[in-house]
């Protein structure tokens, strides 16, 4: 079974992406972060297959976290998808140059949702 690894400040928006892959009948487990360094500190423990991240959290925020994690050769191929209320051009550009695989915003839309889970081999 695939790993998830979800990063969000919001457990509330934690448990949404989790019932999205229920809904879509994704089988996975789950790990939790709430912010960058936690997130981080759970890498060096577990093996992921892909991460979703939101871009505002404290401590370490998403885009921080994205540009940390594919400066390590370990994780260059793990696929990221960022889930952010940001959708300014600049945010999607500044993700897309620091190795985002994926980008959607919030709120989810199970439809998008799948359309870019599925064309992600993970």
């Amino acid at each position: 079974m695939k790993t998830v690894m979800i990063v969000d400040d919001s457990r509330i928006m934690r448990n949404i992406v989790k019932n999205t892959f229920e809904l879509l009948k994704i089988p996975c487990r789950y790990l939790e972060a709430g912010d960058g360094n936690e997130a981080i500190n759970q890498l060096s423990s577990h093996k992921v297959d892909l991460i979703l991240l939101d871009w505002n959290m404290p401590n370490l925020s998403g885009i921080d976290f994205l540009k940390k994690v594919r400066a390590m050769d370990a994780y260059l191929n793990i696929p990221i998808v960022m889930v952010t209320s940001e959708a300014a051009k600049l945010n999607v550009i500044e993700a897309v140059k620091a190795g985002v695989t994926a980008y959607l915003t919030k709120p989810i839309n199970d439809k998008i949702f799948m359309e870019k889970i599925s064309k992600i081999a993970f």
